[in-house]
C-alpha cells in the first residue's frame, strides 16, 4: 500500500502534494518498509475554523476517497495541521461506509481506537537516535553535546525532551514567533510550560531571547530544524556553524544551501532518513492493527531504535562507498531497493 500524511494549510496545491508523496516514496525505501509514498492535502486555514467545521470537512473528504484508501490501497496519516483527531474521524468515515470497523484505514490514531504506543514522539525518537549515531560516527561527544531546534511542536519538543533525557544539552529553541538561548542548557518541559501558558518560548524567564535567524547561525555541535521548509538557503548557509545538522522537518535545506554546507564541511542527516521514525512507527501501528494484537511501548521503541541505527549505517555505508554526502547516499539507497523491487515484479502485459 501507499503511505503518507493529510495536510490542512491554506496554501496547499497539487505540486507540493505531488513532490511530498514521491518523498514519501523514499523515506519508506531508506527505512526498509513496505510502503510506496503518497500525500494528500485541503486547502483550507484550519486556525479559522471550529471543530464541528473540521470534523464536517475531514467526514465529506473521506467519503470522496473512499474508493481510493484502504489498508492495502493508501492509508493517511496526520500531517500539518491535522492530528490523530483528524485520523479518527477518517476512520469512522470509512468504517461506517464500509461497514464493518478498519481500524488499519489510517495510522496516529488515539490510542483508545486502535492507536499505537510512541506515535506523537515517534518522529522525535528518530532524529534523537540520528543525533546519537551521528556523535559516533563524526567523533563527537554526545553526552553535553550543545543542541539547538528550530520548531517547538510535536517534533521540535519530544526531541528536545528525549535527547536531554540522553544528556545532550538543549541550549536553544524557537517557534514561529521566535527563540530562546541558554548555554548553561535549556529544562524543556519548563520552556514547554512557558509555551503554553503565554503562546510562544520567547521572553523564558531563564534565557535571553534571538531570532529564527539567528539559532541558525549558532556555534552548536547539533542544529535541528524542526519547523517548516526552505529554512537554510543559499542566503545563510555560509553562516551556519553547526558541526552536523539533523533535519527533523522535511525540506529544510534548500539545493543550493546544501552544496555551501557541504563545501563548509557541515554534515547532514537529511530528512529521508533523521525523521522517517515517524513512518517507521506508522508501519508498526498498522502490522499491530493487522494483527489485532497490540505491542508494548518497550518493544516499539526497541524496535524502531534499530531500524534507525541500521538506516543510518546503510545511509553511511552508500555515502562512502560513493563517495558522496549522507543525503544523495540516502537517495541512492532508496533507488536501489525501489529498482529491485520493480525489477523482481516484472511488467504487467
Amino acid at each position: 500500500p501507499f503511505k503518507g500524511g493529510i495536510r490542512y494549510h491554506p496554501n496547499v496545491n497539487l505540486d507540493e502534494v505531488t513532490a511530498l508523496a514521491i518523498l514519501m516514496t523514499w523515506k519508506s525505501a531508506v527505512v526498509d518498509i513496505p510502503f510506496g509514498g503518497a500525500k494528500g492535502g485541503v486547502k483550507c486555514d484550519p486556525k479559522k475554523m471550529s471543530r464541528s467545521e473540521l470534523e464536517r470537512l475531514t467526514r465529506r473528504y473521506t467519503a470522496g476517497l473512499f474508493d481510493v484508501i484502504g489498508p492495502h490501497i493508501d492509508i493517511p496519516a496526520p500531517d500539518v495541521y491535522t492530528d490523530e483527531q483528524t485520523m479518527a474521524w477518517i476512520m469512522d468515515t470509512y468504517s461506517q461506509l464500509k461497514g464493518e470497523p478498519t481500524p488499519e484505514v489510517v495510522t496516529g490514531k488515539p490510542i483508545s481506537v486502535g492507536g499505537s504506543e510512541c506515535r506523537k514522539e515517534a518522529t522525535a525518537y528518530g532524529v534523537s537516535v540520528c543525533v546519537r549515531e551521528a556523535a559516533k560516527e563524526y567523533g563527537l561527544r554526545f553526552k553535553g553535546a550543545s543542541v539547538a531546534i528550530q520548531g517547538y511542536g510535536n517534533v521540535g519538543f519530544n526531541a528536545a525532551k528525549i535527547l536531554h533525557d540522553w544528556g545532550a544539552k538543549i541550549v536553544a529553541v524557537s517557534d514561529s514567533k521566535g527563540g530562546i538561548i541558554n548555554r548553561d542548557g535549556l529544562n524543556p518541559l519548563k520552556v514547554m510550560e512557558h509555551k503554553r501558558r503565554t503562546g510562544s518560548v520567547i521572553n523564558y524567564e531563564k534565557a535571553e531571547n534571538i531570532t529564527n535567524e539567528e539559532l541558525l547561525t549558532l556555534d552548536v555541535d547539533f542544529l535541528i530544524p524542526a519547523a517548516i521548509e526552505g529554512q537554510i538557503t543559499g542566503r545563510n548557509a555560509d553562516r551556519v556553524r553547526a558541526k552536523v545538522i539533523v533535519e527533523g522537518a522535511n525540506g529544510p535545506t534548500t539545493p543550493e544551501a546544501d552544496k555551501i554546507l557541504q563545501e563548509k564541511g557541515v554534515k547532514v542527516v537529511p530528512d529521508i532518513l533523521a525523521n522517517a521514525g515517524g513512518v517507521t512507527v506508522s508501519y508498526f501501528e498498522w502490522v499491530q492493527n493487522i494483527q489485532k494484537f497490540r505491542w508494548e511501548r518497550d518493544e516499539i521503541l526497541m524496535r524502531l531504535d534499530k531500524r534507525m541505527v541500521k538506516s543510518f549505517k546503510d545511509t553511511l555505508e552508500y555515502s562512502k562507498r560513493y563517495e558522496t554526502s549522507m543525503r544523495m547516499g540516502a537517495l541512492l539507497l532508496a533507488v536501489k531497493r525501489v529498482a529491485e523491487a520493480v525489477e523482481s515484479l516484472g511488467i504487467w502485459p
